[in-house]
């Protein structure tokens, strides 16, 4: 026990009724959390969380590996064979006042008879690995301008609901929004004013993202896209003209030849369940598109969904619609 107290190696130990008779130094460090308030106790848990809940080491005395996802994000249940069961998640460490991403492995300890005598768990402060993994993981996915997710996070994004709508037989809406005469903007107020404006407009598109699975993303240039999961076109197309209000309530000077007095937003919209045959999300996206690309040519600042298409230009002339299948890439 005197050797397990100068481990360097956060540690605690528990017996078969989950009361702790080892908490060692490092621990106490660790987690703030003095041996004197737990030792004998089943109170373990709150040195690690605010609210009670078991702990690796608990899950291994009562032999539960089906409970592992219910309580860690990432985990590995070995088996009763001396390895036991390792795991991570972040712990809010009360006594700290912070949060730590903690590596945790607990094993049981049997007597020659087979019977548990005790569990033993240690932990590994994993906080700035962490938070250096998210970074990354944030740099990868990010558009550095905006803030709002890049291309490929779209793209990723788009695939993982794409097979899901395809599962559950729910629509699947898509918003493609482009910045109206951008390019005038940029001539007109130069380019660092073009960025501010890309922000702003950005902000408002991230605000309509309100749902767990929705994503804001910048698709490109002045162009953005909005992933609404479970949503049909009209409920879509309602979310468009909020966003295309707010870019406006916004009032961003523009002024330029050409231009409106103020920066304005097209945005096309489209929405599907996918059927056993549609592979992939092309049909999705080239609907939103032709439906930006038909917003733009009817004099911009406003919303098309790509259901109603042949029904907003019917009278109008074949020339005004968009070639069907292409994905439009559109002046501003």
């Amino acid at each position: 026990m005197r050797l397990m107290q100068h481990l360097v190696v956060p540690t605690f130990v528990i017996d078969p009724k989950r009361r702790v008779v080892i908490w060692n130094r490092a621990c106490e460090r660790l987690t703030g959390v003095p041996a004197s308030e737990v030792i004998g106790t089943n109170k373990h848990w709150q040195a690690f969380y605010e609210t009670r809940r078991p702990c690796l080491a608990d899950l291994v005395a009562l032999d539960r590996p089906e409970q592992l996802p219910e309580f860690y994000s990432e985990y590995a249940a070995r088996g009763h064979n001396g390895l036991g069961f390792s795991a991570e998640n972040w712990c809010v460490m009360p006594k700290l006042g912070s949060q730590l991403y903690l590596a945790i492995d607990a094993g049981p300890i049997h007597d020659e008879a087979g019977h548990l005598i005790a569990v033993v768990e240690t932990l590994r402060d994993l906080t700035d690995q962490k938070r250096a993994e998210m970074a990354l993981k944030e740099l990868a996915t990010k558009d550095g301008l905006t803030g709002l997710s890049n291309r490929r996070a779209f793209d990723q994004m788009l695939m993982s609901e794409w097979a899901r709508a395809q599962r559950t037989q729910k629509p699947m809406a898509l918003l493609f929004g482009d910045v109206d005469h951008f390019k005038l903007f940029n001539d007109r107020h130069g380019h660092q004013s073009g960025d501010e404006c890309l922000r702003a407009v950005a902000s408002v598109v991230s605000k309509h993202a309100v749902r767990p699975l929705d994503l804001a993303s910048r698709y490109g240039g002045e162009e953005f896209a909005l992933i609404l999961p479970e949503m049909d076109c009209d409920a879509a197309c309602a979310v468009a003209d909020e966003i295309r209000r707010a870019v406006m309530a916004l009032r961003i000077a523009h002024g330029a030849d050409g231009a409106g007095d103020h920066v304005t937003l097209s945005v096309g919209v489209a929405s599907h369940i996918p059927g056993e045959a549609d592979g992939s999300p092309d049909r999705l996206l080239g609907a939103a598109d032709e439906a930006l690309y038909a917003a733009k040519r009817l004099g911009r600042n406003r919303v098309i969904g790509a259901e109603r298409l042949l029904a907003e230009f019917a009278g109008l002339g074949r020339d005004i619609l968009p070639v069907p299948g292409r994905i439009a890439r559109k002046s501003a």
